[in-house]
């Protein structure tokens, strides 16, 4: 752990246990409580307030210590309540990552070449993947168009939010759907409360359009986990999970098709 890192888990911890009562289940602080920890433990006051909150909302889980007071079975998250305010919140899932030994379906890698060349960054990289392989139709049975990458709007009682693209459908009855995706690779991994941010949304600028929050996993350059989302009883939930592999056309045998041809839908 660095020492930043080290400095931030002291600082958040500080300001969870200056507010945390036994049993409560929700707990409200604002960015000036960072600088009271900062005060009170005589750590010099980091020169970005908001990345530490970013840290831990969006990077890396809370600290041990504030994660066993959690609800047997829950974890901790941090949701935004207002310009610098923000809520503790006890969940049954805070991070999602893919499920060991999944199935595998492979896909003939569509990814033109050039286009592998000149991506800036790692997240183009992944977003270009994405969309050139049709991976969200394959995945939702919906026909979709990338509307907007990278795509930032403010959300009464919630502030600024980003998502890394967002995608509308059509399916043969006619029905419209949005689907804001979430790729992450590396050892970065998929915070449920970007999720929650992209129902909100999703509800905030899209109301008339079912909202299906999709998150991608990146497991390697090639293989890729992907989720979907439903709220239920106020909380997130996975509603599914299939990994796909971006293989060479030579390298989906019959007996791969086969396979394919009497598995599930």
């Amino acid at each position: 752990m660095s020492d930043r890192d080290t400095t931030y888990s002291r600082i958040i911890e500080w300001v969870f246990e200056s507010k945390y009562r036994e049993g409560e289940r929700a707990i409200d602080w604002e960015r000036d409580d960072i600088l009271k920890a900062c005060e009170a433990l005589g750590i010099t006051r980091p020169k970005n307030l908001g990345d530490v909150v970013y840290s831990f909302r969006y990077r890396t889980p809370l600290p041990e210590a504030v994660r066993r007071k959690a609800p047997p079975g829950e974890d901790w998250i941090i949701r935004g309540t207002g310009p610098a305010k923000y809520r503790f919140v006890a969940t049954a899932l805070a991070w999602v990552s893919p499920t060991v030994g999944m199935e595998e379906t492979k896909v003939p890698d569509a990814t033109p070449g050039i286009v592998g060349m000149y991506a800036l960054s790692d997240e183009q990289a992944r977003l270009a993947k994405l969309r050139y392989n049709r991976l969200v139709d394959t995945f939702t049975g919906v026909t979709c168009y990338s509307l907007q990458s990278h795509l930032r709007t403010n959300v009464p009682g919630l502030g600024q939010l980003e998502t890394d693209e967002v995608y509308v459908g059509l399916d043969r009855r006619g029905a419209h759907y949005v689907f804001p995706v979430q790729a992450k690779g590396g050892s970065d991994v998929l915070s449920v409360v970007q999720v929650e941010q992209d129902f909100a949304m999703c509800q905030f600028r899209l109301p008339d359009l079912i909202c299906r929050p999709i998150g991608a996993q990146f497991i390697s350059s090639n293989h890729i986990a992907l989720f979907e989302f439903v709220q239920q009883d106020s909380q997130v939930r996975i509603a599914s999970e299939r990994h796909y592999r971006l293989v060479p056309p030579d390298d989906i045998k019959t007996e791969d098709l086969r396979l394919y041809q009497v598995g599930p839908p």
